[in-house]
Parts: structure tokens; sequence; C-alpha cells
């Protein structure tokens, strides 16, 4: 099969390797163009860019496939199949219909729950006991398309970018085996549920603010769903933001929520039921610390509460 890959976070290089590891021939890879990235603000190209480049396959960098002279150069392509992951843009109609087969897409979430930019971060905000990893027909409607292939995935206490990780690389061979089946005319697509949809809009910085003022292991979800990005944070008193690692919920009811406890090795931190010890912060300005270290050195006393103010309040 001759292949179009479209792609551009770490989310996607798994794949790409994978493919570009079999006997399917990657033609083209469509990817964003280089971001600014760190406190320098320098321009790097994607992951994806960079494993393209090295592989010495053709790259496109574009933010839109609109564009009638890239529509040509997609077309010249003579692609078979068009595979996507977290490319970032839309395919419209016209690019959609250039490969014989189409194109398909993995998708971290078990559609139709989660579609959208951040399902990984959304199923582990609301509770989800379970995710899954689809592989779908790509079609004009977001996310919509026929499931060639649905792979369950359990969510523990990781962060967003740990199962997202590792769903990457499990999807890696989810969609081969797709391509594989697609190539042999053996491939079988079920229709999406028509109940069950919910969107997974992009969380923004606002999503991590951690108030301590509902029960701890809702606090908890919202720390993993924004870990590492946009990343999780509370105030302390004066107003100074703290950023948060992952923390760990406990089962106790004695303290107040965003009341302290500080102990040499650990600092906990009530909420409106249980509590959670925190693990790495990092104070405004500063470099990331265990929280206790953080605790040595800020010597909190006993009125000190974090959050218990939504931004908003503030």
């Amino acid at each position: 099969m001759r292949i179009i890959f479209a792609g551009t976070p770490d989310a996607a290089v798994p794949t790409l390797r994978a493919l570009l590891s079999s006997s399917h021939e990657v033609a083209l890879v469509i990817t964003r163009p280089p971001a600014r990235r760190g406190r320098g603000k320098t321009m790097y190209s994607s992951p994806v860019a960079e494993v393209a480049a090295q592989a010495g396959v053709d790259l496109l960098e574009t933010t839109s496939l609109k564009d009638s002279a890239i529509g040509q150069r997609i077309e010249a392509v003579g692609a078979d199949l068009g595979v996507v992951v977290a490319y970032g843009g839309l395919v419209p109609p016209s690019v959609l219909a250039m490969p014989t087969h189409g194109w398909v897409n993995l998708h971290f979430s078990d559609l139709p729950r989660w579609r959208g930019a951040a399902p990984v971060q959304w199923a582990i905000r609301e509770g989800d006991p379970t995710t899954a990893s689809c592989v779908f027909n790509l079609e004009e409607g977001l996310d919509t398309g026929d499931v060639y292939s649905r792979v369950e995935v359990a969510i523990g206490h990781e962060s967003a970018g740990e199962l997202l990780e590792s769903m990457a690389e499990a999807g890696a061979g989810q969609v081969l085996g797709v391509v594989d089946a697609l190539e042999a005319d053996s491939a079988h697509a079920t229709p999406q549920a028509a109940e069950g949809v919910t969107h997974a809009r992009r969380l923004a910085h606002a999503d991590g603010y951690v108030s301590f003022t509902h029960d701890a292991a809702t606090e908890d979800r919202v720390i993993r769903s924004v870990t590492p990005n946009p990343g999780a944070y509370t105030v302390l008193p004066g107003g100074a933001r703290m950023k948060l690692g992952v923390a760990t919920p406990v089962q106790r009811d004695d303290l107040e929520p965003g009341q302290l406890e500080v102990t040499k090795k650990q600092v906990s931190v009530g909420c409106a039921s249980g509590a959670l010890i925190l693990g790495q912060v990092a104070p405004a300005g500063k470099s990331w610390m265990d929280a206790a270290a953080w605790a040595r050195g800020a010597r909190p006393d006993a009125e000190v509460r974090l959050g218990g103010q939504t931004e908003e309040e503030r």
C-alpha cells in the first residue's frame, strides 16, 4: 500500500515508525509547521517531522490542507490510503476522496464517547474506568466514521501523558493491522452508536486550577487530566500560583479544604472529603521539587489554606 501519513505530536510517532518498518510505503508525511516551545520560544519541528526527516520521506508542513496547490501535491502522490494520528487539522472532503481506500484515523477514545481534541484527558477527568483506542474511517464529520478496530484500555492512576503514551505505542500495531486488512480486502467497519456521544474540547490553563473544594478523588482526576499539559496549579495565600504534579488521594476527614498537614516526609492537603498527599510542586519562578522540600523552605503556618476559590471567584 502506498500511504500518506498525517500527524504531529509524540503520540503520532509510534504509528509512523510502524508504517515505515512495514511492507507498506510511506510516500508522504504531512505535519504541522515548526512551533515555538520553551522559555526561549525557540522554533522546533514537530516530532513527526523529525522522524520523517530521519527516514528521508517526502515532508509537507502545513496548517491547512484546503489550498489547491497542496491538494494537487497530495493527489500527485497517487496514494492507496491516508493514515491520520493527531495531525491537528481537518482533512477536507476533496482530499479525503484522493486515496483509493480513503483515510483511517487512530483516535484515543471509546467512540462515540469523547470525540474531539482531548479524549484521554476527558476520560480521566470524568472518572471513566476504561477507554479504548479506535481506528475508524475518516469522513467529513468530527470523529464520526465507521470503526474498523477497537481495543479497550483500563484507566488506572496514570496521568494523561502516561496513558496517552502507552495507548500510542499499542495503537501503532492496531493501525498496521487495519492497513493490512484493507490491502487484503478483509477489513470490516462497524457504524458508531447514535447514543452516548460526548465531545472532548481541548483543555485550557484554567482547567488545571485545583481549589481543594471538591472531594479528593475529583481533585486528583483534575490534576492527572492536565498533566503534563496544560498543567495543574493552585493558589497560595497572597495570590501566588504553585504548580502541582500528580498527587495521591487518601481517605481522611480531619483536614478542612485547603488545610495543610506538614511532616518531615510529606505534605497533605484537605479536600471537601478526603485529602491529597502532594507529590512534586513548583512555586512561581522555581523548579519542580518534592512537596516536603517546598514546605521546609516556605514554613507555612497552621492558618495557611491552599486554593479555596475558583479562578472566576478570585
